[in-house]
Parts: C-alpha cells; sequence; structure tokens
C-alpha cells in the first residue's frame, strides 16, 4: 500500500552538507557520507589552523572520546575508581564543542567567528561543562592552548600552544602526580618542540609522543602497574591529540587516527565501581566559582587542607573548582569565602558505589511504568513514532542532541523504565554517556543503537509494553537488526567514496551507512539501491520520504520493486526530515 503523503512537491533542497564536518576546509568530507570516513579530494595539509579547522577538532575529539568512553571508563583506577573518567572528558569535550558550534551561526546572521573567538569559545566550553578531576585538567589544557593560538595558528604557534596547555595543566594540580595526563600533555609539548616545520609534523608528533608517554604511565604510577592498565586521563589525552592531528592532516582513507585502537590495555571494557579505600575522603566536590584572581591562593590553602585530589582550573574571573574531601559542606563555605560558587555538585563515593552496584545486580523486577523514546527529525517521523507509542525528541538535523538533551528527555518521561531509540549511529556517545546518569538516578534503560530511522520504525512495529523489559528490549533489537536501511543523498562537492569519486551535485545512495551507488539522479540511483537490497532478500520496504521529496519517486520506486519482486509488500511515509531526500528499509 501506498500511505497518504498529503504534501505538494515543493522546490528542491539544496546539497546537504555532513553536519560533523561542516568546515569549508576543502581537504574535509563535504558530504552525508563524510561522517561515515569518505574523505574529499583536494590538498590533504592545513599549514595554518583556523576556526573551522578547530570546530572540526573540536568534533572529532567528542566522536574520539566517545568511541573510547566504555574504555577509558574502565582503565579509571586513580585517583578514585569510580569508573566515570570517560564519561566526564566526554562530557567536558562535548560542552566544549556546542559552545564552539554556537559560534557558527548562519552567515546571514553575521560573519564567521575568527581563530581567537573560536579557541576562547572552545576553553570556556571546556571550563563551564568540565566534570571530574580529568575534566577539569583537560578544561584547563585547552584553556593553556587557547591563550597561545589566539595570537596564531601557525606551526611555531602550536608549538608553543602545547607547552603553554602542559604548563597551564600543572598549575591547575596542587600535587601533581607523575603517570597521568599531566605527564603525557608534557611529553607531547617536549617532542613537538622538535618537531618538523610544518603544523602537520607538529601535530602528529605530539600526537605520537603521547601514545608513547601513555604506554609508560604504569611505571611511574604503582597503581596502575597493579592494575595492569595504563592511566584514564592520558588515554582520553591521547585521543584529543589524535583529532586534532586528524583536523591539521584531513583524515586519512582508513579512517581518522583518533579513532584508532593507538593504546588499549584493557581486555574488556567492563567498569567496576569501587569505593574509596581506607583514608580517602569521602565526597567529591566541584562547582564554579566567580572570583577575582587574588581570592585564589587562599582558596588553595583552605581547600588543601580539607582533602586531596585538588584541581581548580580556569581565569579572568571564572574557575572550575574540583576536591575529594570529608566535610563537603567546608568545601563550599571555602568557595562562599572567595568569591559566588554555583552549579555546585557533590558526589559521595560510597553512596556512588553502592547505587552502581545495585543497578549492576538489578535483575527481574515487578514491572514500572515504561517509555520508548525515538529521537528523529522531520515532523511525519515524528507522527509515526508517537502513533506507534513512542515518546519523540525532536533532533536539529544539523545539531545531534548532546547527552544532556538525551538525558533530560527521558526524565521527562517519568518513567522507570526506558527504551532509548538512536536512529543514528552518531549518538551513541551522547546516548551512552546519558545513560550512565540516568542509571545513577535508578532508571532501568536499554540504548538500542539504531542506525537509521525505519530501523526505528521496525523496533517500535514489534514493541508490547506488556512484556517484561529485557524481553521487549530483545524483540525490538531483533527487529531493527533484521531491518537493512539505506539513504539517498546529494553531494555538495567533490569526495573520494567507496563507490568512486563524485561531483557536486551527484546522487549518491549509501547502503548500511557506506556509499554503493553514485548517479544524476534520484530515480536512477534509487532504483539501483532498491535492487542491491533486493538482491540479498526481503519482503517489505518501507520508504520515507524526506522534506520536499516528489511522491512520484517513491510510486515509481515501489512499481519496480512489485515487477522485480511481486512478492514484496511496500509502505510509503512521509518522514519530512531535511538529512535525506529518501530513506529505505528492507525486513
Amino acid at each position: 500500500m501506498i500511505a497518504p503523503v498529503g504534501r505538494p512537491a515543493g522546490p528542491p533542497r539544496p546539497p546537504i552538507t555532513c553536519r560533523y564536518h561542516p568546515s569549508p576546509q576543502p581537504w574535509l568530507c563535504c558530504c552525508p557520507a563524510g561522517r561515515r570516513g569518505v574523505r574529499s579530494g583536494g590538498d590533504p595539509v592545513l599549514h595554518t589552523l583556523d576556526a573551522p579547522a578547530v570546530r572540526t577538532w573540536c568534533q572529532l575529539a567528542l566522536r574520539a572520546l566517545g568511541q573510547a568512553r566504555e574504555e577509558i571508563d574502565a582503565l579509571n583506577v586513580y585517583p578514585v575508581p569510580d569508573g566515570d573518567t570517560g564519561t566526564n572528558l566526554y562530557l567536558t569535550v562535548e560542552s566544549a564543542a556546542a559552545e564552539v558550534e554556537s559560534r557558527f551561526t548562519d552567515p546571514a546572521d553575521g560573519p564567521a567567528p575568527g581563530l581567537a573567538d573560536t579557541v576562547r569559545a572552545m576553553a570556556r566550553g571546556a571550563l563551564v561543562g568540565a566534570r571530574g578531576n580529568s575534566g577539569v585538567i583537560l578544561a584547563q589544557w585547552l584553556r593553556g592552548t587557547a591563550e597561545t593560538l589566539a595570537e596564531g595558528g601557525g606551526a611555531d604557534q602550536l608549538r608553543a600552544a602545547l607547552q603553554r596547555a602542559a604548563d597551564s595543566a600543572y598549575q591547575a594540580v596542587a600535587e601533581p602526580v607523575e603517570g597521568t595526563l599531566l605527564t603525557v600533555a608534557r611529553v607531547a609539548a617536549r617532542e613537538a618542540v622538535r618537531a618538523g616545520d610544518g603544523l602537520a609534523q607538529v601535530a602528529d608528533t605530539a600526537h605520537r609522543a603521547a601514545r608513547d608517554a601513555l604506554r609508560h604511565t604504569p611505571e611511574q604510577l604503582a597503581v596502575l602497574a597493579e592494575n595492569g592498565v595504563v592511566d584514564a586521563g592520558g588515554r582520553g589525552l591521547v585521543a584529543v591529540l589524535g583529532a586534532l592531528a586528524d583536523a591539521v592532516a584531513g583524515q586519512q582513507p582508513m579512517g581518522p587516527v583518533a579513532l584508532r585502537d593507538d593504546v588499549r590495555a584493557v581486555d574488556s571494557c567492563e567498569v567496576h565501581v569501587r569505593p574509596p579505600g581506607p583514608g580517602h575522603p569521602a565526597f567529591e566536590v566541584i562547582y564554579l566559582l566567580d572570583a577575582a584572581d587574588e581570592a585564589l591562593p587562599a582558596l588553595r590553602e583552605r581547600l588543601g587542607g580539607l582533602g586531596d585530589s585538588l584541581v581548580i582550573g580556569g581565569g579572568d574571573g571564572l574557575w572550575n573548582v574540583h576536591v575529594h574531601v570529608d566535610d563537603a559542606g567546608a568545601a563550599v563555605e571555602a568557595g562562599v569565602r572567595a568569591g559566588r560558587p554555583h552549579q555546585i555538585r557533590i558526589t559521595h563515593f560510597a553512596e556512588a558505589a553502592a547505587r552502581a552496584g545495585r543497578a549492576a545486580e538489578r535483575g527481574e523486577r515487578e514491572e514500572r511504568a515504561r517509555a520508548v523514546l525515538s529521537v528523529v527529525s522531520g515532523t511525519g517521523l515524528a507522527e509515526l513514532c508517537e502513533q506507534a507509542g513512542a515518546l519523540v525528541l525532536h533532533a536539529d538535523p544539523d545539531r545531534p542532541p548532546a547527552s544532556a538533551e538525551l538525558a533530560a528527555a527521558v526524565r521527562r518521561s517519568a518513567a522507570r523504565e526506558v527504551v532509548l531509540l538512536l536512529n543514528d549511529p552518531e549518538l551513541r556517545a551522547a546516548a551512552g554517556a546519558a545513560a550512565d546518569q540516568l542509571r545513577e538516578e535508578g532508571v532501568r534503560i536499554a540504548v538500542l543503537p539504531t542506525r537509521s530511522p525505519v530501523q526505528g520504525l521496525a523496533a517500535l512495529a514489534v514493541h508490547e509494553a506488556g512484556r517484561r523489559f529485557d524481553e521487549d528490549v530483545v524483540a525490538m533489537t531483533s527487529a531493527a537488526g533484521a531491518t537493512r536501511y539505506a539513504e539517498l543523498a546529494v553531494a555538495e562537492g567533490e569526495s573520494w567514496t567507496m563507490a568512486g569519486v563524485c561531483q557536486a551535485g551527484d546522487v549518491l545512495g549509501l547502503i548500511d551507512g557506506d556509499v554503493a551507488v553514485i548517479g544524476t539522479g534520484l530515480d536512477e540511483v534509487g532504483t539501483s539501491v532498491l535492487d542491491r537490497m533486493l538482491g540479498a532478500g526481503g519482503e517489505l520496504v518501507t520508504l520515507v520520504l524526506g522534506d520536499g521529496a516528489d511522491e512520484a519517486l517513491a510510486e515509481r520506486l515501489v512499481a519496480h520493486a512489485r515487477h522485480r519482486r511481486p512478492e514484496v509488500d511496500a509502505v510509503v511515509f512521509h518522514g519530512g526530515q531535511e538529512s535525506a531526500p529518501l530513506l529505505i528499509g528492507v525486513e
């Protein structure tokens, strides 16, 4: 059957730009396939770091930390084995990337930001959003880079920025310890001084030196050697430096170096959260502080006398304070005496460990109120999900929801059991970070990594609220996994793809995330994609038209599918998504 579309065709949509590499730099991907590892043609080397490259650096760093988040959490044994370093670093960089993104408004709203404004936005975003010990240190490291890069983005400035970053990170920590992120930063900066003349050589040398330094951290910190791991914070900095190397040199055909398995020192990503040992402070206190620079020495002295793991980052009147203490009230009072503390977060380590243990051990329990939350863009898709009984989080096609937005949407559901349908592979990291926070609050949540809205619709079709939670999740996961997905997109510029070189205006057919067909028209490419997908079998074809797509396109594709495979059923929906003219699902 063909569902009513109810909308006229309208004017053609402008070419779709990859939202994960929106930089106009010619070597970065310029089509939707870019987020899947496609590299564009053109000069692959950047000679001066500019604002778009910093934007790309933040985006790649977020992706890299998202991919490594669980691994880094599992590495977390120092200073407290609370299994959250990867999540904290991810949230810190997520805040930095969001602040940078806010500077890149529509060209009609004003001129594009310059390098100085962009790196300062990166530093401020990281400072405001910093979480945990390592997050505050990383935020101060980013601030150090920004202070120098604001003056220029050449190779010499990058060398100086890396040194300034390492010095700033050391200065932020009351009692620096070797074998941590600090050591990795110092070695990277030292070796960058000896690098070649080019910007790419400096970034690549710093990244390689950081990897080597990370491997030696167990030799410098006994607790790492005892647990057979490298330092968690240092592992995060390696990812950030790898992202910088990618932003400067462009993605390699085999994928960005920041996303490769540079140093993996754990056999699994199982996170064991344990309360601190005897003699360790009971609370983690972290807050933002509005205070004059002159107030900081006295604050450091007061907090240093209350506990350990003291890190204070920031400057220019805004600071991020982190400390482990037994008297949380006294730590906050010290902030009040220095200035105005706000966004205060206090964590009781033993209680957090107990919550994590209860969540891990939670077996079959009584039925709880359950919700399914689906992340989609497009009014038609939203209505389809709502009709199937799901709550909807509307996603901006140009700005994927951050972990905080996902967590807030789950909280609004007021459900104790939640199935989260992502419908986009790029949301997995943010969803993982959000799920960790929600589980600590007692929410039972399952993240289904659906990679396309058509997989989300397939999962919703078998959802039954009356089933036990685990059984429902298994059924929905199975239905999504049995649905192959594809999409049509329009290339904005020349790019290298798995199917060859495409030119601006070419129609791309992506099957299961990879470019499989390049053509000149939607009908031609859509027909080819359908043939390939049905060649592997299938009983039901789902077509979801994008905003402005012609209903006649779907009718022609349905006719072609039925001519080729008379036994195949087909259904057409108007999704209204801007990200792709057509989504295809085959079950």
